[in-house]
């Protein structure tokens, strides 16, 4: 199974990602995790992304996709993987694809969007930047990550929707509904496999 989750920060995305990946045995792929881990370790690519991440805006496209070529790469991913938080754009979902091309890779099964009220976004994320320590999220960045993620995701689910690879999910439902909510989805595209 070969995943593909959209949606806004503060989605679920990566609390859905991580619970479907432990089910399925398979990779999480978090853009978001990976970038943390190294801006936390310093690393010459964490250091280049906190200078993005700090003021709200996207980090550099060339850096998001080294760190999916290593993982795309491990033996593991031939298990199968859910990418969360990747790609962000039109452009992305493209190198994406090039990327499985080169890597010998079956294309992504389906992409799944998480909908979400913006109200409901916004609280989450200041929630999640108390309870994490994350002294990234202040209001400001917020609001430009949001703003980002409209800007430069939001055709991306046209994108999919366009080659009839999308299903969109009510994210504002408990945990529990979400995650019967995906393995529906999962059960339907073995199904079709």
């Amino acid at each position: 199974m070969r995943l593909i989750f959209l949606g806004p920060p503060g989605a679920g995305k990566g609390t859905q990602a991580s619970i479907l990946a432990n089910s399925l045995e398979i990779l999480h792929i978090s853009t978001g995790e990976l970038l943390r881990k190294e801006r936390k370790e310093k690393t010459k690519r964490g250091v280049e992304a906190q200078l993005y991440i700090d003021r709200g805006a996207l980090v550099p496209e060339r850096v998001v996709m080294e760190i999916v070529q290593e993982q795309l790469t491990k033996p593991e991913a031939n298990e199968g993987w859910i990418l969360d938080g990747f790609p962000r754009n039109v452009s992305q979902a493209s190198a994406l694809y090039e990327l499985l091309i080169e890597t010998s890779q079956k294309s992504y099964d389906c992409a799944v969007s998480f909908d979400v009220p913006e109200p409901v976004l916004v609280e989450r994320l200041k929630k999640r930047a108390i309870k994490e320590g994350r002294t990234d999220d202040t209001p400001e960045v917020l609001r430009n990550r949001l703003k980002s993620y409209h800007d430069e995701t939001s055709p991306l689910i046209q994108f999919y929707s366009d080659r009839q690879k999308l299903e969109i999910i009510n994210g504002f439902m408990s945990r529990e509904a979400v995650t019967g909510a995906l393995k529906e989805i999962v059960e339907e595209l073995k199904e079709n496999i």
